[in-house]
C-alpha cells in the first residue's frame, strides 16, 4: 500500500495528510482545483514521491486513470460545511457525493477506500443519547444528507472504512476559521467577546493532526478496521458551546462572552458521540482541546487581524 491517491489533498486536512505521507514514503499523488488558492503543498513539489495535479475531483476520465495506480483512495475533496453547501447546492451533490460515488464504483475489489464522513450525519439528538455507530443517521443539512449518501454506497463494497470525524479544530497548511473551536478562538483573542446563541447545544471535537494519524492508523492496521464505520474524536470533548467557552478563557483571560436568548443558531446540530469502538483497536488521539487551544493562540499572534481576515476567513 505504497501509492495513495488524494482528492482536495491541498486543503485543511488533506495538505497536512499529503505533507505526513510523503515523509512517510508513500508514494502521493494530489488533485486539487485550489478553489482557495492558498500554497499549501508547494514545498512538496520537490520530492520525487508527490505528484500533484491541478484538476477537480469531479474529472471522471483523470480519476479513472489515476485509480489504475493507486492502491489507497481518500477522497478528501469537499464542499465543506452547511453554509457553503447552502450556498451551492448543486456543486455540493456533484463534489461530494457523485465524484466520490464514482470513485466507489470504479475502484478494484482490492483497492482501499478511506473515506472522511462526518458526525453531521447524527443531526439533533436527545440530550440523553450518546451516538455510536449503531444508530441510524439523522442528517439535517445538505453536507450532512451527500456524506451520509456516500457512507451508505461506500458501505456496500468491500475493502473501504467510512470515519465519522468529529468538529476538527488546530492549525495546519491551510488555516480554517470557520470552524468552531477555531472561531471561538479567534473571537476570544481578537474580539475579546462572543456572543452564544442556544449555548447548551454539545459536538465532539479532535484536532487536525489526530484526523491526520487516524488515516495513518487505517493504512497500518486495515485488517483490522476494514468494513467498518467509526466514530472519531475525543472523548474528553464532548462540550456543549458554554462549556467551550469555559475552556477557551481558562486561556485567554480577558475573553468575555454572554449568551443571547433573542435569537437562535442556525447550526442545530447537537450530539454526544461515543468514540469507544475506534479506543478499543488501540486508537488515541494525541492533542488534546487545552494543547489545541495553546496551539491556536500562538499561531494567530503570528499573523496580524487585518492579514487575517484578508487571507483566512475564505
Amino acid at each position: 500500500m505504497k501509492n495513495v491517491l488524494i482528492t482536495g489533498g491541498a486543503g485543511y486536512i488533506g495538505s497536512l495528510l499529503s505533507d505526513t505521507l510523503v515523509n512517510l514514503n508513500y508514494n502521493v499523488t494530489v488533485v486539487d482545483n485550489m478553489y482557495f488558492k492558498k500554497n499549501t503543498i508547494g514545498h512538496l513539489i520537490i520530492k520525487k514521491n508527490f505528484k500533484f495535479i491541478l484538476d477537480d475531483s469531479r474529472n471522471k476520465e483523470l480519476i479513472n486513470e489515476l485509480l489504475k495506480k493507486n492502491d489507497v483512495i481518500i477522497p478528501l475533496a469537499c464542499l465543506v460545511g452547511a453554509p457553503l453547501c447552502d450556498k451551492y447546492p448543486i456543486e455540493a451533490k456533484e463534489v461530494n457525493q457523485d465524484a466520490i460515488v464514482h470513485i466507489i464504483k470504479s475502484k478494484s475489489k482490492d483497492q482501499i477506500i478511506l473515506y472522511p464522513n462526518t458526525n453531521s450525519g447524527y443531526g439533533s439528538t436527545e440530550k440523553d443519547v450518546e451516538c455510536n455507530e449503531n444508530m441510524p443517521l439523522n442528517p439535517i443539512s445538505i453536507y450532512g444528507k451527500t456524506k451520509c449518501v456516500v457512507e451508505n454506497e461506500l458501505m456496500q463494497n468491500e475493502n473501504v472504512t467510512s470515519f465519522r470525524l468529529a468538529t476538527v479544530f488546530g492549525s495546519s497548511f491551510r488555516n480554517r476559521v470557520d470552524l468552531l473551536v477555531n472561531f471561538f478562538v479567534y473571537n476570544a483573542l481578537f474580539e475579546k467577546k462572543l456572543v452564544l446563541f442556544e449555548p447548551e447545544f454539545r459536538r465532539n471535537y479532535i484536532h487536525v493532526r489526530d484526523i491526520v494519524n487516524t488515516f495513518l492508523f487505517a493504512i497500518d492496521n486495515f485488517d483490522s478496521v476494514k468494513n467498518n464505520i467509526y466514530n472519531v474524536g475525543l472523548s474528553s470533548a464532548n462540550l456543549t458551546k458554554i462549556e467551550l467557552c469555559k475552556k477557551i478563557k481558562e486561556h485567554i483571560k480577558d475573553f468575555n462572552f454572554e449568551i443571547s436568548h433573542e435569537g437562535t443558531d442556525p447550526d442545530k446540530r447537537d450530539y454526544f458521540v461515543s468514540n469507544k469502538k475506534i479506543e478499543s483497536l488501540g486508537w488515541k488521539p494525541k492533542i488534546s482541546l487545552d494543547d489545541g487551544i495553546k496551539e491556536l493562540t500562538q499561531v494567530y499572534k503570528l499573523i496580524s487581524k487585518k492579514d487575517f481576515d484578508q487571507n483566512y476567513q475564505k
